[in-house]
C-alpha cells in the first residue's frame, strides 16, 4: 500500500512547474466521506509564490458541491499514458460511479486535506479554496496549494494538454481521442 511516506515532498514555490502550461488534470474531492475524481482541462497557474491555481468547476460537475462545502481538493497531474482513462473518467459522473473503483485508481491519504491523492499520477497537489469571488459568474475557483507531492519513479513525465475538440497535445505529438469523447461529441 502506498502512503505519503513513499512520495517525495515538493517545494510549494515550485508548484507552477508541475502543471504549467496547463495540462489536463484530475481533481479529487471527498464529500460526506465519499471520494470522487473528475477530469479538468480548464486550469492555470495564477501566481507562483505563494502558489495559486485557477480551476473551472461548475454546478454541472458532481464535484462542484463537494468543493463548495468542503473548501478543499487535490489537483492530480496524470501522465500521457493515462490519457484514455482520464478521458473516460470525464465521460461519467461521480453521482453514478465510484470512479476510484471503476478506473482502478489507487487512493492515497494526504496530509493537509481530506480529498485523496491519485497514486498513478505524476504529481498531487493538496489544495484549499482560497477565493470564491469568481465562482458565481465564472465557475472559477482559486485554489491555494498547501502540500505537493511528486512520484520519484516518474522523473521525466510526459503530460498531455486538451485542445478543446477531443484531441490532445502531448509534450510532443498530438493524440486524437475524439472517438472516446462519448459525452462531449459536440466538441469534436
Amino acid at each position: 500500500m502506498i502512503t505519503v511516506k513513499d512520495l517525495r515532498p515538493h517545494p510549494l514555490d515550485q508548484v507552477h512547474r508541475l502543471i504549467e502550461p496547463g495540462p489536463v488534470i484530475l481533481v479529487t474531492t471527498r464529500h460526506r466521506g465519499i471520494p470522487n475524481v473528475m477530469t479538468n482541462g480548464f486550469n492555470m497557474m495564477v501566481r507562483h509564490a505563494p502558489p495559486l491555481i485557477a480551476c473551472t468547476i461548475g454546478p454541472w460537475d458532481h464535484s462542484y458541491q463537494a468543493l463548495v462545502e468542503t473548501g478543499e481538493c487535490v489537483v492530480s497531474v496524470p501522465t500521457a499514458d493515462m490519457a484514455a482513462t482520464v478521458v473516460d473518467i470525464g465521460n461519467c459522473s461521480g453521482a453514478d460511479v465510484d470512479k476510484f473503483e471503476e478506473f482502478d485508481l489507487t487512493a492515497v491519504t494526504g496530509e493537509q486535506v481530506q480529498a485523496l491523492l491519485v497514486a498513478e499520477c505524476f504529481a498531487n497537489i493538496e489544495c484549499r479554496v482560497a477565493d470564491t469571488s469568481l465562482v458565481a459568474d465564472y465557475s472559477l475557483f482559486l485554489l491555494e496549494p498547501v502540500r505537493a507531492w511528486t512520484d520519484p519513479s516518474q522523473p521525466r513525465p510526459q503530460l498531455f494538454h486538451h485542445r478543446g475538440d477531443g484531441t490532445f497535445t502531448l509534450d510532443g505529438p498530438t493524440v486524437d481521442l475524439r472517438d472516446r469523447m462519448t459525452k462531449w461529441q459536440y466538441l469534436t
